[in-house]
């Protein structure tokens, strides 16, 4: 994957080059011409296409800001409704990922999203310890992490 990267990079400044046109439209259409054409030639190379991990990459970020704003939204109701109507818990996640790198991400992204904080992760049992400001249903919240992020992050590591 490293390599197709390295490519198109070169195929853009080659672009660049040939245009002698040094500013970012002309680097942005290089680059997309590189991909197009790594894309073509990607059964000659010994990894797969490097363009499906960079799109799963996109997903993860879009997919991080839409909860990061839907989970605002609900914190910011619970503090501006008169009673507070939370019910706080830790929650124990069972999850599928194995590597640090992996489980360092999920750690991220669930302590970034407002209202969650990630307190503990036991690698020997795949628990997570999750503290959440309202948790009604834990098999619903374990489903939605499951079913968002830790899907996305398979998606962008395996």
């Amino acid at each position: 994957m490293g390599f197709q990267i390295v490519l198109n990079l070169l195929i853009a400044f080659v672009w660049m080059s040939l245009h002698t046109s040094w500013d970012t439209p002309s680097f942005v259409i290089g680059y997309l011409i590189g991909l197009l054409l790594i894309f073509a030639l990607h059964r000659f190379f010994p990894q797969p296409f490097y363009g499906r991990k960079l799109w799963a990459v996109v997903k993860l970020i879009v997919l991080f800001f839409s909860e990061l704003v839907k989970s605002s939204f609900v914190v910011l109701k619970h503090i501006v409704s008169p009673k507070l109507d939370i019910n706080p818990g830790i929650l124990t996640y069972e999850t599928d990922l194995t590597s640090d790198w992996e489980l360092t991400l999920l750690s991220t992204l669930v302590s970034l999203t407002p209202g969650t904080v990630l307190i503990e992760v036991s690698k020997e049992q795949h628990l997570a310890y999750i503290h959440a400001i309202d948790i009604r249903d834990e098999q619903k919240l374990s489903n939605d992490i499951r079913n968002t992020f830790e899907k996305a992050i398979k998606e962008v590591t395996r």
